[in-house]
């Protein structure tokens, strides 16, 4: 946008991805925040699935990571309350099961108040795409110490130190069944993007963590104040593929950000089309039973 004319029409540079949005490419999110990263990695996954917007469906909660899709994204939007996005998203995928459903989340929306429909959600190994944007605190709402908060940090409800042990979400979403399982940081946009691709594609409940970066409210609180360049460097020094993590003893993991494709089981049974086969026997048996 420019002048508040679309660039399309002015003469200007049009952004190859601004197709995909309602009214042009506006968000509101803080300087530096990693949610433009996000939203253009997987729009370049649908760009690159060719097909175009229509056949998915997004769900998000409230929290920053909640504005991603809603109202900007020009498809089907589902903007509901804290923690609930998961259950919505199920329902929606019930009803609708040929469309792809890609649900947005951040760290505090799905790992607190979101926690037993995200763990139920793996379990039952849903067809859904869930990217859990991780920045390690309650960013929108004032700073305030979440599940993924490291040990120590101060924030606003930590003044002296963090005294709660962080969530491994990507671990936790192992370990309650989901199916396909990625995790990357906001300076593997890349790798988000072809994450993301496999993820719409996988038949089950695929999750995506992305470590991303808050520079007003984590930042803050990290001494990294406003200098997103900053955490993203730390990111890249500090990440180590699952393939050589692998190698390492623990305590040289330690601090480390392991990134990659952790897990993929695309043989284990889908929720929805379990249920539809379900349905079809009790039809079958109902009939029978007439006769």
């Amino acid at each position: 946008m420019k002048n508040g004319k679309n660039c399309e029409t002015s003469g200007a540079f049009q952004h190859p991805l601004e197709k995909y949005f309602r009214d042009g490419i506006k968000y509101t999110t803080c300087p530096g925040c990693g949610n433009g990263i996000v939203a253009q990695s997987v729009l370049w996954g649908i760009e690159a699935m060719g097909g175009g917007i229509d056949g998915y469906a997004f769900v998000s909660g409230i929290g920053c990571s909640g504005w991603i899709p809603s109202p900007a994204f020009a498809g089907d939007l589902l903007h509901v309350t804290h923690g609930r996005a998961l259950p919505a998203a199920t329902g929606l995928k019930i009803a609708l099961p040929r469309q792809k459903v890609v649900v947005f989340q951040g760290d505090g929306d799905l790992g607190a108040i979101g926690g037993n429909h995200f763990i139920h959600a793996c379990r039952r190994n849903v067809d859904l795409t869930v990217i859990c944007i991780n920045n390690g605190i309650y960013g929108m709402t004032g700073g305030q110490a979440a599940p993924t908060t490291p040990d120590g940090l101060k924030t606003p409800t930590t003044p002296l130190g963090n005294i709660e042990r962080a969530f491994d979400v990507s671990a936790l979403a192992i370990t309650a069944g989901a199916t396909f399982v990625a995790r990357w940081t906001t300076w593997h946009a890349a790798q988000i993007s072809a994450s993301f691709q496999k993820a719409v594609s996988h038949p089950g409940f695929a999750f995506i963590e992305v470590i991303s970066q808050c520079p007003v409210q984590y930042g803050k609180a990290a001494g990294m104040k406003n200098d997103p360049v900053a955490m993203l460097a730390h990111y890249r020094k500090n990440s180590i593929p699952v393939t050589a993590a692998a190698k390492l003893p623990e305590a040289e993991k330690e601090g480390k950000i392991v990134v990659g494709e952790l897990l993929c089981k695309p043989e284990v049974p889908e929720f929805t089309r379990e249920l539809a086969r379900v349905k079809r026997e009790a039809r079958l048996r109902k009939e029978g039973e007439r006769r």
